[in-house]
């Protein structure tokens, strides 16, 4: 139980060191909270890993229900609260920034690890001496595994869509999956530049947008940019083609001053020349568009009515209010030059595009930006039957881009499936033997953890693990390093000829991000809690203090 820090001189005077009503919780005690918090994390994610792994429901305190079985969104949605926990939530987070897939596996090895280093702490293994033993375990885990990992050709088509194909295989969108990883593979080959002999890939310039309605085969590639904005005006041109497209980030409206000026108009000639000069500004304003060359616009701010009119009699398609991140993705889209005063446009700023069309999808308007020379930024268009289902594809989408996205940075692949953790399992083993002292005990429970990965697949498509367990490790044993679990056959194969890939630096990601969480958590063995703040009461008041309360910690 949690108790208050006891402080007193020598004439037994108490010293208050914190403020009242802050609780502490220390050693074993305080390991053991933090360590059960880490497991419950796991154990919440762990039915969802693999093929045959389960989905869960999380209902929002407004009534929004997200059905995911994406670690990193349930973690996300959940709203976890102790701080433990909250550790790994992130670990998933920087998972998913990082590589975009394996949150729910480095969340489960992250638990597997902080259960095997509770048994060792109750045979009194100091947590310092397990840290250095997984350091090492870890190191020499990322190494084996840029070992037994194939080289592959960035740009080897059938290859990333076998791999896209692997992260969507567990997903709500895994019947549509070949379909969708065809998309994947065009989007990012498109994006993807060649530097320094290697490929460098910004996946924040695919824009994927989404629409419910029609059905997940209707999902399409743009090449080139899609947005939710319909054109301004009902007399301008709803089609364009051999487009000259001028990108504006400045209003096309009379500007307000800045400071408090008054007009006084006496008569009824001196109002018409007022209004005769506005309209002349804004007609100025339309030729230059005109001058340069341009048929169609993008503005970032407001257009006026009048601008709108005056627009429409040129012929000129016009778009308002579009959001900053859009006109940089057109303007990689199209070539085009985003200019900040419509004197300052030229011919040279315009971009260029085959066709510009405002196009129903669903029950609003959308303007389509097609056919771009040399997109470097591109639209996935992603439909489906219920907004349930368009949020899951989006995702599945987003984990099948970063795991291309992966194989082309860092060009070596290894099977699923278990296999490669199974693989380096088998390898720890045998060189945990090398190590003296209890450092052995943490090397080799960390060889254990990374078995879970299997034995969960296992267990999550109805399987006995054990079974399956006793079979990884023979054919290991035997030099089959990619024997894995084919959840759908039920039995143990080589899932590198099952066509079952992921990029290697997904499972370094794994273990190195699995490895520093529980590392964090080991390393805690003291916990002091300030007390709640009360309903009604400003933090700092009372000698109360924002944190969590006992309850949290214990």
């Amino acid at each position: 139980m949690a108790q208050a820090i006891p402080a007193v001189t020598e004439s037994g005077q108490p010293i208050l060191i914190l403020k009242e009503g802050t609780s502490q919780t220390r050693g074993r005690e305080a390991q053991k909270n933090n360590i059960t918090a880490a497991k419950i994390v796991a154990e919440m994610v762990r039915t969802c890993l693999g093929p045959k792994g389960m989905d869960k429901m999380l209902v929002s305190s407004f009534g929004d229900v997200t059905i995911t079985n994406d670690g990193a969104t349930i973690l996300k949605e959940m709203d976890v609260q102790h701080p433990a926990a909250k550790m790994l939530v992130e670990t998933a987070k920087a998972t998913d920034q990082e590589v975009g897939d394996g949150t729910s596996s480095v969340v489960i090895l992250a638990g597997a690890l902080l259960e095997r280093a509770e048994l060792l702490i109750d045979k009194n293994v100091h947590p310092t001496i397990i840290v250095d033993g997984y350091a090492k375990a870890a190191e020499k885990a990322l190494e084996l595994c840029d070992e037994v990992a194939k080289d592959i050709r960035p740009t080897d088509k059938a290859i990333l869509r076998k791999i896209a194909m692997t992260s969507m295989a567990s997903k709500l969108v895994s019947e549509n999956r070949e379909y969708l990883a065809n998309i994947a593979v065009d989007a990012v080959l498109q994006i993807a530049q060649k530097v320094d002999g290697g490929y460098k890939v910004d996946i924040g310039d695919i824009k994927v947008e989404k629409k419910s309605g029609a059905s997940i085969t209707d999902t399409k590639l743009i090449r080139g940019v899609a947005i939710d904005k319909e054109v301004v005006h009902a007399g301008m041109p709803k089609r364009i083609e051999k487009a000259k497209i001028a990108l504006l980030n400045c209003p096309l409206e009379i500007e307000k001053t800045e400071f408090d000026a008054k007009i006084h108009i006496e008569s009824p000639e001196q109002m018409k020349a007022f209004l005769d000069e506005e309209s002349r500004i804004l007609k100025e304003m339309v030729d230059k568009i005109r001058k340069a060359g341009a048929n169609v616009v993008f503005c970032q701010k407001g257009i006026d009515d009048m601008t709108q009119h005056f627009l429409a009699k040129q012929g000129i398609l016009a778009v308002r209010r579009v959001k900053e991140s859009d006109m940089d993705k057109l303007s990689k889209a199209t070539g085009g030059r985003i200019v900040n005063n419509v004197d300052m446009l030229a011919a040279g700023d315009l971009g260029e595009a085959e066709l510009v069309e405002e196009r129903k999808v669903g029950e609003d308007k959308w303007v389509f930006i097609e056919g771009c020379k040399n997109p470097r930024s591109l639209t996935i268009l992603v439909r489906g039957g219920t907004e349930r289902v368009v949020d899951e594809a989006e995702r599945s989408l987003h984990d099948a881009i970063s795991v291309i996205r992966d194989a082309i940075i860092k060009p070596k692949i290894v099977a699923g499936g278990g296999a490669l953790e199974a693989e380096v399992a088998s390898k720890l083993r045998s060189w945990a033997q090398t190590l003296s002292g209890r450092e052995q005990l943490a090397a080799l429970d960390f060889a254990d953890a990374l078995e879970v990965i299997p034995i969960t697949l296992a267990e999550n498509a109805g399987l006995d693990p054990i079974d399956i367990q006793v079979e990884l490790r023979a054919r290991h044993e035997k030099g089959e390093k990619w024997a894995g679990i084919s959840v759908f056959e039920g039995k143990v194969k080589d899932m590198y000829r099952e066509d079952v890939l992921e990029p290697v630096s997904v499972k370094e990601q794994i273990i190195k991000s699995a490895f520093e969480a529980a590392a964090m958590i080991l390393r805690i063995d003291d916990v002091i809690a300030a007390s709640k703040v009360k309903a009604g009461e400003t933090p700092g008041k009372k000698g109360e203090e924002t944190g969590g309360g006992e309850s949290e910690f214990s």
